[in-house]
């Protein structure tokens, strides 16, 4: 498809207004990406959603796979979110945070506490909200601290928590996002091996982390239960379970990430849980508001507690418990249970794997396929070709974005909606790209 054809023309000219006045760090990320593929097609700005399709200012349709960075658990306009904002925007939209809480605001942290108290077996869990996912690790940064009075956090190679500076602290997905802000970063992270992360055994990563609890008072270990951007990995069964007995028995805390692995998206609602590790602390974000920006740090009372000392010590923001956001929680968190999603997401999940491995595991260019739910990775040869074959699925009509942390990996987050024909169209589909790149270089 030519740049310079008339269907693209409102796409190009919100591209260029876009690039006068768009902060250069993600022009600079735009321009690298097209520079992989100087023959991919032109930039695309999108202008609606339906379900798990999005069409662009062109009137180009694509199927989603990205969904939102898989915050759309529902997908794109379903009707549950739709008629919650509906509802509560004629409402409030806007509260005082945490001075005068909205009644929606107390609905969904009481079923966020439930939901985490049954997860873990905690009697008394207590939330604090937040707005987004990296806000919510500084919260359990902040609380894991409190609670032991320690300082030093390990973090894991390979993992993403945020970029504000808490989470960016412990952001080993990139050295490259640390670096310029090393000198105004905490100090006291330490970097664990995550399994499959640069060739790391999950026995390596227990001795390390073993050490690193005898030699230093270490507040928290701070880790995905599978790593979402770092590549969609998923560690051994039991290396959560060991990870949390070694911090409890070190009297440091274990804080899970389920930000992009929880409420469904991994085929149950609280990933580390399913496998058996009692976290102290627990994230959730990206789905919970069902396409609106919320988030919580969860902890039982005895952990949360530490909040309740003298002083002004209060982690908060001018939307916390944003009244609207609240609402679409409520509403996401019912329609996962009404229309039993989790399940679909797991079972789904595994039939899709399997059209993935029986479709493209014979390919050379094809390193491995992995995943849980509707979190999968497709590792490829070469950084290169996966953002090549980005350029080409999109081209015939799918969005799919890269990560891991050599950036080979296709990264697939659909909404739990989605039709099992699209993603076996997709499986053809990519297969068909991937046979054409193999005939090129024969």
């Amino acid at each position: 498809m030519s740049a310079d054809s008339a269907s693209d023309l409102k796409g190009l000219e919100l591209a260029r207004r876009l690039a006068a006045v768009d902060c250069p760090a993600f022009a600079h990320r735009r321009n690298s990406r097209a520079g992989a593929s100087p023959d991919g097609p032109p930039p695309i700005v999108l202008a609606r959603g339906r379900g798990h399709e999005v069409t662009d200012v062109d009137g180009r349709t694509y199927v989603d796979l990205v969904a939102g960075f898989g915050s759309l658990l529902l997908g794109h306009d379903h009707p549950a979110i739709r008629q919650a904002i509906a509802k509560q925007s004629t409402k409030l939209v806007q509260g005082m945070g945490d001075v005068y809480a909205s009644d929606v605001k107390v609905e969904i942290m009481e079923r966020i506490a439930a939901l985490s108290a049954a997860a873990f077996d905690w009697p008394d869990a207590q939330v604090l909200l937040c707005q987004s996912g990296g806000d919510a690790v500084t919260a359990a940064l902040k609380t894991a601290t409190l609670a032991t009075g320690r300082d030093t956090i390990i973090a894991f190679d390979g993992a993403y928590h945020g970029l504000g500076y808490a989470p960016l602290a412990a952001c080993g997905f990139q050295a490259g996002f640390r670096a310029p802000f090393a000198e105004q970063l905490s100090k006291h992270i330490l970097f664990a091996p995550y399994p499959g992360v640069r060739g790391a055994t999950e026995r390596h990563a227990l001795d390390f982390v073993a050490q690193c609890l005898e030699q230093e008072k270490v507040a928290a270990v701070l880790v995905e239960p599978i790593l979402g951007r770092g590549g969609c990995i998923v560690p051994p069964t039991n290396f959560l379970r060991q990870l949390a007995a070694q911090a409890r028995a070190s009297g440091a805390l274990l804080i899970a990430d389920e930000i992009w692995t929880g409420l469904g998206r991994t085929g149950t609602l609280v990933r580390s849980a399913d496998e058996g590790a009692h976290a102290d602390i627990v994230c959730f974000g990206k789905g919970l508001g069902g396409g609106l920006s919320l988030s919580a740090c969860v902890a039982p009372a005895a952990i949360m507690g530490a909040w309740a000392q003298g002083g002004q010590v209060v982690h908060s923001s001018t939307h916390a418990g944003h009244p609207l956001s609240c609402a679409t929680a409520l509403a996401t968190l019912e329609t996962l249970e009404r229309e039993q999603l989790v399940r679909r997401s797991r079972e789904v999940g595994s039939r899709f794997v399997a059209t993935l491995q029986r479709e493209l595991t014979s390919l050379e260019a094809v390193t491995e396929i992995r995943g849980e739910g509707l979190l999968i990775g497709i590792e490829l040869s070469s950084a290169a070709l996966t953002q090549r074959l980005v350029g080409e699925l999109r081209e015939a009509g799918f969005l799919v974005i890269t990560g891991g942390v050599a950036g080979d990996t296709l990264t697939l987050s659909p909404a739990l909606t989605i039709e099992e024909a699209e993603l076996n169209r997709f499986a053809t589909t990519l297969s068909s790209l991937l046979h054409s790149a193999a005939a090129e270089t024969d």
